[in-house]
């Protein structure tokens, strides 16, 4: 069977760390840029396994939030007070400063029409940006790089901190990098066999189909040895939490503060899926979060990349309103989306907290499409026409 070059970017094992450990080192040996990047840079964080967004955002005066959750309920003295009516959980320390300091903007309801309930087919909704009953295989953050591939060409223009991308970052013509250890990626270059295939895709001119796979292995090996180099040039003193996701958030600040030519990073935060004695377990994940947001948020605002950062935090759904019998909640809904930053238009609590009179079978109604804040981020951060990634027509939003 024939391949070409659409297929081999999506299916080939050349494009998932996992069986690259991760990716190829480059042996083409050209000399990197030397410039540090300048331009816009979004960071996305998925909180997988659902958040429960509804005591993250608390509403405070609200009855029906403490009827439903005799249990696990926050009490108004127990959150940080946005406002009289709002707070936010008491492990969001770092984020209700980012709130204080109007950099960051809250926005609630965030979902889509007839929502899936499924981690798995939800995560591939808002990765792929489709409608719930459309399958695609490609993410809106791949097909971005799909449209700006004259100015962001080498797989390192995006970037998962992971073993193995996610749909998120695969795209028709370009595809994101996965690595998790910038260790691993020196360790893999001391490989000699990839330096030879990798250097040898000239050979191979008569034979289109394994030129462009050696050539792909060869771009690939210089993004993992440019990583490397921009990963190490400038180690962090910033003391991050003693986690996986920790760890990973300053692999991030670091590429950034070191001029890597990197446009969009992908992280995930497991932890989320809080079915049974949710408080202890939500609390102790969110605290990992809010103080990576805090020490990441430093460090680029010391390197001056703060202001030219946009830091999306998502959850592929929410959770019902009514706790269960586990002191846990279930798969629900719409959730809230925090946007951070150091030039938003509009910072707080964009829009209303959601309505808790007004449910569908016990869940939140989404107000707010996700992909209206993708269109957003696309069109007024990252200079792309949002039509052209994402299938529709939505609203912007005025965070940005």
């Amino acid at each position: 069977m024939a391949i070409n070059r659409r297929t081999f970017i999506r299916y080939s094992a050349l494009t998932s760390a996992s069986l690259m450990v991760p990716e190829f080192l480059r042996a083409a040996g050209n000399v990197f840029n030397q410039e540090s990047y300048k331009g816009k840079i979004l960071v996305v964080i998925q909180l997988s396994g659902g958040n429960d967004g509804l005591n993250c955002v608390v509403p405070v005066r609200n009855d029906i939030y403490y009827k439903a959750r005799p249990g696990i309920s926050l009490k108004r003295d127990e959150t940080i007070l946005l406002n009289d009516e709002t707070g936010l959980h008491p492990h969001l320390r770092s984020l209700a400063d980012l709130f204080n300091n109007g950099e960051l903007s809250i926005v609630n309801g965030v979902g889509y029409p007839h929502p899936n309930r499924s981690h798995f087919r939800s995560t591939d909704i808002w990765q792929s940006a489709s409608d719930e009953d459309k399958v695609i295989s490609t993410g809106w953050l791949g097909r971005t790089l799909d449209l700006v591939a004259d100015n962001h060409s080498k797989p390192h223009s995006a970037v998962e901190i992971d073993d193995t991308l996610s749909m998120a970052m695969r795209g028709e013509e370009k595809s994101g990098f996965a690595f998790r250890d910038p260790k691993i990626l020196k360790l893999t270059h001391a490989n000699p066999t990839l330096h030879h295939l990798a250097s040898s895709y000239h050979m191979h001119e008569d034979h289109p189909t394994v030129e462009f796979l050696h050539k792909t292995l060869a771009d690939t090996m210089q993004s993992a040895e440019y990583l490397y180099e921009k990963a190490t040039v400038r180690p962090l003193k910033t003391i991050y939490p003693f986690h996986e996701f920790g760890k990973r958030m300053k692999t991030v600040a670091e590429l950034i503060c070191a001029g890597s030519e990197t446009m969009i990073y992908y992280v995930s935060l497991p932890g989320f899926d809080t079915h049974v004695m949710q408080n202890g377990q939500q609390g102790r994940v969110l605290k990992v979060y809010s103080e990576s947001m805090k020490a990441f948020s430093e460090d680029l605002k010391s390197a001056g990349r703060f202001d030219d950062t946009v830091i999306l935090t998502f959850s592929e759904f929410g959770r019902r309103v009514e706790q269960n019998a586990s002191k846990g909640t279930d798969h629900g809904a719409a959730n809230n989306v925090f946007i951070a930053g150091g030039k938003l238009a509009k910072s707080g609590l964009y829009n209303p907290l959601s309505d808790l009179s007004k449910l569908d079978d016990g869940d939140i109604i989404h107000t707010v499409d996700f992909r209206s804040v993708y269109s957003t981020i696309l069109d007024r951060f990252l200079q792309v026409d949002p039509t052209k990634v994402i299938d529709g027509q939505f609203e912007r939003l005025n965070f940005l």
